[in-house]
């Protein structure tokens, strides 16, 4: 009997744990390099891993930099061998926390939540204080945002040769639906 017991009583703690986080494996990045006049520079990763605690509002994202993909095979070879040097920095993450978060509050119209974190990029990690806006979707809590990140920042070089073709600030939009 004390055996029954004790494993109800793990899984009842074990559920309620688990509704303490929201995940999804299926989120979206996207980033644009692009200059105006010169080919488009952009890339989508939609494998990107993201949780919260809805108890604290800490949110960590892992993105395998190696799952970025461009229109042209190419740019894709250059931007993990050249830039971002995939092979020797595989991730990039993001550890922070949506400010005022409380998951009660959260509706079907998108709010404006500011989000403060470090997110890490070859190598070296960067704190950032970004803009997101987040709703009730019909699939789970949706968070979307736009902002800007600078290659310098990260150390990651832009050869002479192009860099009258790809721009430093490059705009990133992330998409999730954490269930």
């Amino acid at each position: 009997m004390k055996t029954k017991l004790f494993w109800i009583l793990l899984l009842i703690t074990q559920f309620s744990i688990a509704q303490d986080k929201l995940i999804t494996k299926s989120g979206t990045i996207t980033f644009e390099a692009s200059v105006p006049s010169f080919e488009e520079v952009k890339a989508k990763n939609s494998g990107v891993s993201c949780v919260i605690n809805t108890k604290t509002g800490e949110i960590a994202s892992l993105a395998l930099l190696k799952g970025f993909r461009f229109k042209v095979a190419l740019m894709e070879e250059h931007f993990n061998e050249n830039y971002v040097e995939s092979d020797k920095f595989p991730k990039a993450t993001f550890k922070g926390k949506i400010e005022n978060f409380d998951l009660s509050k959260i509706t079907t119209i998108a709010t404006n939540y500011t989000i403060k974190g470090k997110l890490e990029l070859h190598g070296k990690a960067k704190d950032i204080s970004i803009i997101a806006k987040i709703k009730k979707g019909k699939d789970g809590i949706e968070i979307v945002s736009d902002f800007i990140v600078n290659t310098d920042d990260f150390d990651i070089e832009i050869p002479s040769v192009v860099s009258k073709k790809v721009t430093k600030k490059v705009n990133v939009r992330f998409e999730f639906v954490l269930k």
